[in-house]
């Protein structure tokens, strides 16, 4: 075989992962499970097309190896950023008492059936932790497919999640401060331990503070540019990566810590939609490393524990979850549809197995375990959250839901939805004004910009994020819309959202800044342009009028 290089490996991955989903688009295979068996195919097991060595730290290392440590860096990262605290407050005491309790119990089971099987202490202590917390990753991509991500039970999920991704940062310190197997002596591993929470809490402190008084002004001004904030942000990680290696903590624990402290800023909904794309890149990278790592011999000599910790992860984790909401006062219906969405192991537990294979407190035979307990439950779970609704009524119809006695009642939150509304894209001085008009027109009105800044003190709605994004438009609730007006002078962008408008079957109304752009948005069936050497501004409102908006 030819020595590709960490450049050829990397491009091999992407090349396969790519055909794979194409292949398999049809199947609706969640793409987790397709990049691991993409790894599975190309590595040893496979093809052994990424077994390429190169000099790292004065050893040899896989390439495989350090793209996936980058990997789980970004990846941590993005979880992080996902760590919003208002989410948390927003669904109250039921995302920690089910989150924390299904911890508790489902550790505690893990560990006791590990020893049961047969495995080692430390073997247990990784198989409990790989059991234990749910993927975020999996379920938030799901829930956003399904749109279900403001509905109750989508809320009280990604609160458990975020949650245990608090837990989470707890138990990457403690797998920091156990260090080497040789430093398992007892006053040494307090004295690790000890020094591994006090630098966690140092950067917990650092990244809280930055975040409530350091990087919100900032932010804002950066978030005019796409490019500058993304580069901001992971110049941002990487300095509390290279915080976390001088305090000898996992780079994991820095990148979380930085998202953390991104995430509870004003711009971290639309920060999140710019970083969408690597974190796509990255998943992919990461989850076929760890299939390239799996070693099927796991299947022959661990098939009672995957079956076991498979059907406890399907079945008795929402069992338990159920029961804990339930006994919340939440309807049944509610209470069913989230326990169903913590139905598989998370990206976490793939993260916690690697970590000790890395440092030889577990063997690649208990990683290839936990993954195909991965595969399996990741799979399974993902067709449960599609098709939670007629499970839920299949479920019900049987009487197997009647044992919880939970509320037959209606209990959905009833979210604010924008309807009828006018979309204005772009606050410079023609669209502040045109809000201000309309504002005092008695319509609703939703103003869309880049700048957080521009949007504070319009008398109206408002959302900050780049109109190019699908997301944004869906947050603008764009196909519950009267009318869209963009007054941005930028071409590329005003005919796709002219384009999308048009699919939503949603009028629009474009800025004609220059009689080169006349042609194109006429092409694209524009209702009314904007043209300021015709019009003035006051006229432009009269048109939109006349077009249907009230006075």
């Amino acid at each position: 075989m030819a020595d590709l290089g960490i450049v050829g490996s990397i491009g091999i991955m992407i090349v396969a992962a790519t055909l794979v989903i194409l292949l398999a688009r049809r199947a609706n295979v969640p793409t987790i499970v397709l990049y691991i068996l993409t790894g599975l195919l190309l590595g040893p097991v496979g093809l052994d097309l990424l077994s390429v060595d190169i000099a790292h730290d004065g050893h040899a290392e896989s390439a495989v190896a350090v793209v996936a440590e980058i990997g789980i860096v970004l990846l941590l990262f993005i979880v992080g950023l996902e760590l919003s605290l208002e989410k948390i407050k927003s669904v109250g005491m039921v995302a920690v008492a089910a989150g924390l309790g299904q911890i508790f119990f489902t550790a505690v089971f893990g560990y006791g059936a590990s020893l049961l099987l047969g495995f080692t202490s430390m073997e247990a202590v990784f198989l409990a932790l790989a059991l234990t917390f749910s993927s975020t990753v999996v379920v938030v991509k799901l829930l956003a497919q399904k749109k279900d991500m403001n509905t109750l039970y989508g809320r009280i999920a990604v609160g458990i999640f975020l949650v245990q991704d608090v837990v989470v940062v707890l138990a990457l310190t403690f797998l920091a401060g156990l260090g080497e197997p040789e430093s398992m002596e007892a006053t040494a591993l307090a004295l690790n331990l000890g020094q591994a929470f006090l630098g966690m809490t140092l950067m917990l402190v650092i990244a809280l503070f930055a975040s409530r008084f350091l990087l919100e002004k900032p932010m804002a001004w950066i978030a005019a540019s796409a490019p500058a904030t993304l580069i901001w942000s992971l110049s941002w990680c990487f300095a509390f990566v290279v915080a976390s290696e001088w305090l000898e903590l996992s780079p994991e624990i820095g990148a979380f810590l930085a998202g953390l402290s991104l995430a509870q800023l004003p711009i971290a909904h639309d920060l999140r939609r710019r970083v969408n794309p690597l974190m796509n890149y990255f998943i992919a990278i990461f989850f076929i490393s760890l299939g390239a790592q799996m070693d099927l011999s796991a299947l022959t000599d661990y098939w009672p524990a995957i079956i076991i910790f498979s059907i406890f992860v399907l079945i008795g984790k929402p069992v338990f979850f159920m029961y804990i909401i339930a006994r919340r006062d939440y309807s049944e219906r509610t209470s069913f549809l989230t326990s169903v969405t913590v139905a598989q192991i998370s990206e976490f537990s793939f993260i916690f197995a690697a970590l000790g294979l890395s440092v030889g407190l577990i063997d690649e035979s208990i990683l290839s375990l936990i993954t195909i307990v991965g595969l399996i439950t990741i799979g399974a779970s993902s067709y449960m959250i599609i098709h939670n609704e007629a499970l839920y009524d299949w479920t019900r119809e049987r009487g197997w839901l009647k044992p919880y006695n939970a509320a037959q009642k209606d209990d959905e939150l009833k979210e604010a939805k924008l309807s009828n509304h006018i979309i204005v894209v772009g606050m410079n001085a023609m669209g502040r004004r045109l809000v201000q008009e309309l504002c005092q027109r008695g319509e609703t009105v939703l103003a869309v910009d880049t700048d957080v800044g521009k949007l504070a003190d319009l008398p109206c709605h408002h959302l900050v994020g780049n109109i190019n994004y699908p997301t944004v438009l869906d947050d603008a609730f764009l196909e519950e819309a009267k009318l869209v007006v963009s007054t941005l002078r930028i071409e590329d962008t005003n005919n796709l959202l002219a384009y999308r408008s048009r699919q939503a079957g949603v009028p629009i109304a474009v800025h004609a800044f220059d009689p080169s752009v006349v042609a194109e948005l006429d092409r694209l069936d524009v209702d009314f342009l904007i043209d300021p050497k015709k019009y003035w501004l006051d006229r432009a409102v009269e048109e939109l009028h006349k077009a249907g908006v009230k006075s």
